[in-house]
């Protein structure tokens, strides 16, 4: 009788640990659906390592952590730096968001939540869904240009966007790539022409696309190095179809020849503005893109030189 006793209470406490545990368990524990609506399939990653490939119209359901890692693909010129979805949060919180890759935005994407409850911030029962995070091309406002490092605390009301929030236990999430059913649409590229001659180009030397390459002027060809994407977002002036930007390098002033560098998100050596008058003023310093001496000789490399109205050696066109 004893025996039987201790038994039944030995069981019980199992029961009631394992369940704790599932219970635990469940609480950290998230849905994820990512759908492929790309025109294409795709490879899926999600915390830096491969999952699946998924044709178009495919879809696959994931149980996982509430810090799952980023989601992403490498699809249309995609990395593990390019757009991609993110979570963060424990029991008492969850914060979804998405970050792009401004040199490279490979593919729209959306982050839909779901809660089967009654939830917050304006939701109502039966599976609502909350504020949907989408960025669908590289100008959106509403995502990171890198990861946050930091969440508000947890709130009754909504955070400001980039940061989305929805504070439930049993929060499910649908992730979306290519939203619109189509792949961004690559930003328009244009050579850029000194003041005194639309028949020179500001061109990449030897077009050797590499770290360090000098930026010269040269005869307009019409090849991939004299084609430019000004990108109004982030203020950088992007080689068309590379990593690669206009770089002032990390001293600038008087006479600094110009090269290319790989791109970097606020990064003070590319960030650049176009004057009232056609000038390339790097941010913040009073210094501007200039033809070095005013020569028109193909290979003179550019320079940086201090800012001077009607100075036509800092004048650009396009």
């Amino acid at each position: 009788m004893i025996y039987s006793h201790i038994l039944a209470t030995a069981v019980i406490r199992a029961c009631l640990f394992f369940g704790l545990l599932w219970v635990a368990n469940a609480q950290f524990t998230r849905q994820y659906t990512v759908v492929n609506n790309c025109p294409s399939a795709v490879g899926l990653y999600i915390g830096g390592t491969f999952d699946s490939n998924l044709s178009t119209g495919g879809s696959t359901t994931k149980s996982l952590g509430v810090n799952a890692g980023f989601f992403y693909v490498f699809a249309n010129g995609g990395s593990a730096i390019g757009t991609r979805a993110g979570f963060y949060g424990d029991n008492n919180s969850q914060y979804y968001y998405i970050v792009k890759d401004s040199a490279q935005f490979n593919t729209g994407i959306s982050i839909a939540p779901s809660y089967p409850e009654a939830c917050n911030f304006g939701c109502t029962r039966n599976n609502c869904t909350l504020t949907l995070a989408s960025c669908g091309n590289v100008d959106c406002t509403n995502a990171f240009s890198q990861p946050p490092t930091r969440f508000p605390p947890p709130s009754t009301t909504p955070p400001t966007p980039p940061v989305y929030s929805c504070p439930h236990s049993d929060v499910s999430w649908t992730i979306t790539f290519c939203p619109s059913g189509a792949f961004p649409t690559p930003p328009s590229s244009t050579a850029i022409h000194p003041y005194s001659s639309s028949a020179k180009c500001i061109d990449v030397r030897a077009a050797n696309y590499a770290n360090g390459t000098p930026v010269q002027i040269y005869d307009c060809n019409g090849t991939g190095a004299q084609k430019w994407v000004l990108n109004q977002e982030a203020t950088k002036i992007q080689l068309a179809g590379t990593n690669f930007c206009l770089d002032a390098g990390s001293t600038p002033g008087n006479g600094v020849g110009m090269k290319i560098w790989q791109c970097y998100d606020n990064l003070p050596a590319q960030r650049w503005y176009k004057g009232l008058n056609g000038q390339l003023i790097l941010e913040g310093t009073g210094y501007c893109l200039d033809l070095t001496n005013g020569d028109l000789t193909n290979s003179n490399q550019l320079q940086l030189w201090q800012c001077y109205d009607g100075n036509t050696n800092q004048i650009w066109t396009q």
